[in-house]
């Protein structure tokens, strides 16, 4: 279960909630069933809660939205694609990572 400030994309809203954002957008690629997944839910549901005011944070089940995942490429989750304007900024980042990682890859997005 997503944290409080942890948003759900889906397919049908992700071009106005993350390509259109004024503001750096992390989406975490995951699935019900992934194990790594949810190891690495809490993590993004602490980064939610710490960057709400700079950067949305959330979280597009693969299962229910597909075309999200195969647009991007998304062949092994979870995976988690950072967006600044429009744009993936940076490289995907595959597997379980540390909370540190995933802010510094954030850090990027805003400086």
């Amino acid at each position: 279960m997503a944290g409080p400030d942890t948003l759900e994309f889906t397919d049908d809203g992700f071009e106005e909630q993350v390509l259109q954002s004024d503001t750096p957008v992390l989406v975490d690629f995951w699935a019900e069933w992934c194990q790594p997944c949810k190891a690495l839910g809490p993590i993004v549901d602490e980064l939610a809660t710490e960057y709400k005011d700079r950067v949305k944070i959330g979280k597009l089940d693969i299962d229910s939205n597909q075309k999200s995942a195969v647009q991007y490429g998304v062949s092994a989750i979870p995976t988690l694609i950072l967006f600044k304007n429009g744009q993936v900024h940076g490289n995907p980042i595959t597997g379980l990572r540390s909370k540190k990682d995933l802010a510094s890859e954030i850090e990027s997005a805003l400086a």
